[in-house]
């Protein structure tokens, strides 16, 4: 059986670090904040992947935000996913020239076809995650913004055609709230699907991460919670699930 994983997800809006609730961002702080108060080259040990987003409103300036991976990135031994605007091959480049292992996608999985096809065939089916965020069994793109025609099932099902190596789903209605996972309708996701799944939005403590690592067919748990799951908290959730037979690797 394939080890299942802990992800932290980093949210980026113009040079800051954001909490997000219902998708409406609050700036926390920015790279030296970050640093000064997570120090995550050590924390990314009680982790097994980080992911990165660009959630600028808007126009992103990727050249900005790939300055940040770069830094954020830098004795940080873990794999390093990042999305947030991607619209073609050359921002795929920049992108892992500047660390990510990975790329997150959001927009472009609905909207260019073409350019997901090119990313994989250039760099692998491996190096693409796609990004789905629903809420009311409706997925969304462009920030949660604009709909997508498709009932959530049909348009996951859709995806997969495409080739991703991954998917990474999160509840609109449930990000931020730490009230836990969408539990239930993952679960029925799960079910139907082949693609790797990553669940995310709603994860409050070490509890709701174990729920949903021992949910069947999920392949990874992520929060983006700065103030339940950073420092000492990661470790000891970690630890939690272990203890708990999460099916997690002991370093």
């Amino acid at each position: 059986m394939l080890r299942r994983r802990i992800i932290f997800t980093l949210i980026y809006d113009d040079g800051f670090f954001c909490q997000s609730r219902n998708f409406r961002l609050q700036r926390v702080g920015d790279i030296k904040w970050l640093e000064d108060n997570y120090k995550f080259q050590e924390i990314a040990f009680s982790l097994d992947e980080l992911i990165i987003l660009n959630a600028t409103p808007g126009e992103k300036n990727l050249a900005k935000f790939t300055k940040i991976l770069n830094r954020l990135v830098d004795n940080v031994y873990i794999p390093i996913s990042a999305g947030g605007g991607i619209s073609s091959l050359d921002d795929a480049k920049l992108l892992f020239d500047n660390g990510a292992d990975k790329l997150v996608i959001n927009t472009a999985i609905y909207k260019n076809t073409s350019l997901i096809t090119n990313i994989i065939q250039y760099y692998g089916k491996q190096s693409v995650i796609a990004s789905v965020d629903y809420k009311n069994n409706v997925a969304f793109v462009s920030d949660g913004m604009e709909k997508v025609g498709l009932p959530l099932i049909d348009y996951i099902k859709h995806i997969e055609t495409l080739g991703v190596g991954e998917i990474y789903l999160n509840s609109i209605e449930k990000d931020g709230t730490g009230f836990g996972y969408d539990i239930e309708p993952i679960k029925a996701i799960a079910e139907k699907i082949n693609t790797p799944l990553i669940i995310a939005g709603g994860a409050g403590n070490e509890r709701h991460l174990l729920e949903g690592i021992k949910a069947k067919n999920i392949s990874a748990v992520a929060t983006a919670n700065l103030f339940n799951f950073m420092g000492v908290s990661l470790p000891r959730a970690r630890q939690y699930l272990i203890k708990n037979e999460s099916n997690l690797v002991e370093w």
